[in-house]
């Protein structure tokens, strides 16, 4: 995840992490921006500039997205596996839910051998997972708001920590989705000593095939920092885990095309207009020209799709990770893809930081000026909500079938090899790269897959049956 947020509302401080954070000992990187200092009031219609930044709701990426009316992930359960805990966790997401009319719900909190961690908020590296939970519980329950939400709290960020509690919560949450923002370069995990790395592998591969052979659907962030992960000292292509696992669905990043940094669209009189993956109604209320309006007085209706390239964001130093691996080979699903290994993303989602979505955060309690409403952005927006999409898909299968998805990567791959399906359901990416800014190695975007954004975004109506008929 890369959030940017301020007191209040806007954009003040940033706090960046791969897929919010890169386990292992890497210290995260930061940056500072201009501040917009405006509370929401509740029910509140925004956007889409945000401090001069375009911001988008729960409410704006459904109609992009076409997201399904009838469905919304009732009776199913999402479990989303962060690090540390976060101790206002239900009382930010009550004020989420009640700012942005999402339905109320209740998280149940599960923490890694049954003892909750002791939160200490003087640590930058806990903050940051902090974040992280407010992101992934947010737009979870925002995208599926009938599905339970279970937030599993890993004892420590270190990758076989991580792992472990992915193993726990697998076999305590059987034929649910699992979404887990966070990763570790394999080139930096393989500079652990090999027992370290074999036993992170084998804990790791021993729970996704557990949910694969349960009907859990797992999926990982493919990471911020480009193909090569070069923020942190490595020069060539590597994806991070567990991504990059066989058996789990990597998710990339887009942003909007045409991307809209410091400009804004030339709507005229057209009814509607883009702000990049968002089309508007074009009205004298929305303001879609003027990225200084007021967003709080503005009322901007979303009525669908824009259009999308590869997140790749020099302005913040980001970019979408995604890359063959140097631990897996290509597993069957990727056959004919002329792959070295197994090679992620596998899908992609919105991830722009200029274009990235409202939480609210107040871990450091009502008194801190840090409190208030967040820009995310990232490859971990992306993960908690195809967690969402899955669980929707769970709601129709066990209506149909009674049975859930369970592994979905062979599906995807089927019904990108068929034309007419990959047209139906998915936002093909073909614009864009994945060079980080100061980077060694990038992917281009192009036709079909590739390594930059995978089969694309999702055309959540249309795929869900699919996805259904397939698995």
């Amino acid at each position: 995840m890369v959030m940017i947020g301020s007191a209040s509302f806007g954009v003040v401080a940033a706090g960046l992490g791969a897929t919010e954070e890169i386990v292992g000992a890497h210290a995260s990187l930061s940056l500072t921006s201009t501040f917009y200092q405006k509370s929401i009031p509740a029910g509140a219609t925004l956007g889409p500039y945000c401090g001069g930044l375009i911001c988008y709701t729960w409410q704006d990426l459904k109609a992009a997205y076409n997201y399904p009316k009838s469905l919304d992930g009732s009776g199913q359960t999402i479990v989303l596996l962060d690090a540390f805990g976060d101790p206002t966790v239900q009382a930010d997401l009550n004020v989420f839910d009640s700012t942005f009319g999402v339905p109320a719900t209740t998280v149940q909190v599960v923490c890694q051998g049954g003892t909750c961690p002791t939160f200490n908020n003087g640590s930058s590296d806990e903050l940051g997972w902090s974040q992280e939970i407010t992101l992934d519980v947010q737009y979870s329950h925002a995208m599926a708001p009938g599905a339970h939400i279970v937030l599993f709290v890993a004892k420590n960020d270190q990758d076989l920590t991580l792992e472990k509690a992915a193993l726990q919560a697998i076999k305590m949450f059987p034929h649910a989705v699992l979404s887990q923002s966070f990763g570790d370069p394999e080139l930096d995990l393989l500079t652990s000593s090999p027992s370290y790395v074999s036993s992170v592998l084998t804990t790791g591969e021993k729970a996704y095939a557990l949910a694969a052979r349960e009907g859990t659907t797992v999926f990982a962030s493919a990471g911020d920092w480009g193909a090569d992960n070069s923020p942190f000292g490595f020069t060539s292509a590597n994806p991070a885990y567990p991504s990059s696992s066989p058996l789990v669905t990597a998710v990339g990043g887009t942003m909007g095309n045409p991307y809209y940094l410091d400009s804004t669209p030339s709507c005229g009189v057209a009814a509607t207009c883009s702000t990049g993956l968002v089309t508007f109604k074009n009205t004298a209320a929305c303001q879609l020209n003027n990225p200084s309006a007021d967003p709080f007085a503005v009322k901007c209706i979303p009525v669908g799709y824009g259009g999308e390239q590869v997140w790749n964001e020099p302005a913040f130093g980001a970019a979408t990770g995604g890359a063959p691996s140097l631990i897996f080979p290509a597993p069957s699903y990727q056959a004919g893809l002329g792959l070295t290994g197994r090679a992620t993303p596998d899908v992609s989602y919105d991830a722009s930081i200029d274009g990235g979505v409202l939480g609210y955060w107040g871990t450091l309690g009502a008194g801190s000026p840090a409190t208030g409403f967040y820009i995310f952005g990232g490859t971990s927006s992306g993960s908690p909500q195809w967690a969402a999409i899955a669980a929707l898909a769970d709601q129709l299968d066990i209506k149909l079938t009674g049975g859930t998805l369970g592994f979905i990567n062979p599906a995807l791959y089927e019904i990108g090899h068929n034309a007419q399906l990959y047209a139906l359901t998915f936002h093909d990416i073909t614009v864009g790269n994945n060079l980080i800014a100061g980077g060694y190695v990038g992917f281009n975007a192009g036709p079909g897959w590739d390594d930059a954004s995978g089969w694309g975004t999702p055309n959540v109506a249309n795929l869900v049956p699919w996805l259904v008929a397939l698995t």
